[in-house]
């Protein structure tokens, strides 16, 4: 039976989770230089238009119509079908129409969180086929696998109680794909510093806010599951902001920053695929190895390697993602959620064996997937601006605007 009161909560839960996508350009657009803050930022509210679009016209029906193939088919084509019923597969309380709006936004800002791997460096019109494809051919299927009546990692038991592989996961490992076959950015010896701290400071503000439509609204219920979602979320990003001000402190002599909004994010995309399935104290526990995984990716790894992910969409997102659903293998509890499991520290190791595995299947696919699509494009059309274009800057080369007016 419907219930308003559920409803309404996944509806404002949805429009919090449509905030991020503009507190994402925000933060994205406060680390690039000036002269590509525009790009970053049109490139986000692009994709809010392009993956709205795209959704509601297949995505949708290829992720949650009922189906035990690769897709979920065309059943829900054109929202064919979704209106203002249940859909007892997802929930009995809230009509499909709002679960498809709902996850509308997760499709949304998945595939702008790869724009930070390789910003200031990618053609606006080849972004937009990029984006379109990837969401059809990447997102779409995964979300069905992960989510959707009939997905096979779904009915393996998987537990990714917002997105931990569906999100964050594929958009950090395509991000790694991207990264390394763009290449570096050309004229750069070391890794610039944020040109705005203080937009970027707005974006984590605008991300955190919205990350608790993001857990909390993935109950789907007005239910403890749902408190205990908003809780653990903001335990989760509370200690890997302090602990990746201490890691700071202790390696460089001084906290940043840059670095305490770096771990937040770090630990809300770790805690989202067991916000809903652990303790508040195990929450704790993940930002803390969130921030510390992550900084290891970031600030050791990464410069060992030398690749350019130029915003650590995958340090942040796609190491942040794979462990937390690996954690989630460890932490989750039938107490918290009984429609979930327990989790190897509860006596249940099978479930942290689902848990890589799926991890694994996703990575690879991703990467081998992304790696295509990318191929595909640069063939057709050609991904990255010319030398020239990318010294001036992409504001003025791809979108002719300027961000700033610079007095000479």
């Amino acid at each position: 039976m419907l219930n308003m009161v559920d409803t309404l909560f996944v509806l404002f839960s949805a429009v919090l989770v449509m905030l991020m996508t503009p507190g994402l350009a925000f933060f994205y657009g406060g680390m690039v230089r000036r002269k590509n803050i525009l790009s970053v930022l049109m490139q986000c509210m692009v994709t809010l238009c392009l993956i709205s679009l795209q959704w509601m016209l297949v995505g949708y029906s290829l992720s949650f119509a009922p189906a035990k193939g690769f897709w979920g088919g065309f059943g829900w084509f054109g929202l064919n079908g979704v209106g203002f019923s249940s859909c007892n597969d997802y929930s009995s309380t809230i009509p499909n129409q709002v679960f498809m709006f709902f996850q509308m936004m997760f499709a949304v800002i998945t595939p702008a969180l790869i724009i930070g791997a390789f910003a200031e460096r990618m053609k606006f019109s080849a972004y937009l086929i990029f984006a379109l494809l990837w969401s059809t051919f990447v997102y779409d299927p995964i979300c069905h696998w992960v989510w959707g009546a009939g997905g096979w990692l779904r009915q393996l038991g998987v537990l990714d109680f917002a997105g931990g592989i569906v999100v964050h996961t594929t958009a950090g490992i395509a991000a790694l794909a991207t990264t390394l076959i763009i290449g570096r950015r050309k004229g750069i010896n070391h890794i610039p510093s944020p040109h705005n701290l203080p937009l970027v400071v707005i974006g984590t503000g605008l991300l955190w806010f919205g990350w608790f439509g993001f857990n909390g609204g993935s109950a789907l219920a007005v239910n403890g599951v749902a408190a205990n979602a908003f809780v653990t979320t903001n335990a989760a990003a509370a200690a890997a902001g302090l602990s990746w001000a201490l890691l700071e402190w202790i390696r460089n002599g001084r906290p940043t920053v840059f670095g305490i909004v770096t771990g937040s994010i770090a630990g809300l995309a770790t805690v989202t695929p067991a916000s809903g399935f652990v303790s508040v104290g195990s929450a704790v526990i993940i930002g803390l190895l969130a921030s510390v995984g992550c900084f290891i990716a970031i600030a050791i790894i990464k410069p060992k390697f030398g690749y350019d992910d130029s915003l650590d969409a995958f340090g942040v997102h796609g190491i942040g993602g794979m462990i937390g659903t690996l954690l989630t293998g460890l932490f989750a509890s039938k107490v918290i959620n009984a429609a979930g499991a327990d989790g190897l520290f509860l006596g249940n190791p099978k479930q942290f064996l689902i848990q890589l595995f799926a991890v694994a299947v996703v990575a690879l696919y991703t990467f081998s997937v992304t790696f295509l699509i990318y191929k595909l494009v640069d063939v057709f059309f050609g991904i990255r601006v010319k030398e020239k274009d990318e010294i001036v800057g992409l504001d003025l080369t791809q979108h002719r605007e300027s961000a700033y007016t610079i007095l000479e």
